[in-house]
């Protein structure tokens, strides 16, 4: 399964390509801070009760010409929903650490440069 780092996302998103950005969060959590950009298809409940449904009924809604980039609080659910968009045909990836990696890498805090090293030690 892909996962892609918040700093090559960023970087992906500043040089004019295009991934689609996949918040699959509840719409309250994704008005209170989300990638600007993404797109919210609020299916995480859904999905961590292992309700794939809620996703695959939703598919016309993703477009198949570009990666999509799933984003979720942490990365875990993020995860089920890469996995199922993979088997479906999409080019997916997980956002490595999820909203709160973004918001670590966009504050350069000290959390998120520890994540990071570990993932370079992967």
């Amino acid at each position: 399964m892909n996962t892609l780092r918040p700093s090559t996302l960023d970087d992906r998103l500043q040089s004019g390509e295009t991934p689609f950005v996949l918040d699959i969060r509840p719409e309250s959590h994704y008005q209170q801070n989300a990638i600007d950009g993404s797109y919210n298809l609020p299916v995480y409940s859904d999905l961590q009760r292992g309700n794939d449904e809620s996703l695959l009924g939703r598919l016309d809604e993703i477009p198949t010409d570009r990666e999509v980039v799933v984003v979720c609080k942490m990365g875990i659910v993020a995860k089920q929903a890469t996995k199922l968009l993979d088997d479906e045909g999409y080019s997916a990836a997980t956002l490595l650490g999820g909203i709160n990696g973004w918001a670590g890498y966009q504050n350069d805090t000290i959390m998120y440069k520890l994540r990071s090293m570990l993932w370079n030690l992967r």
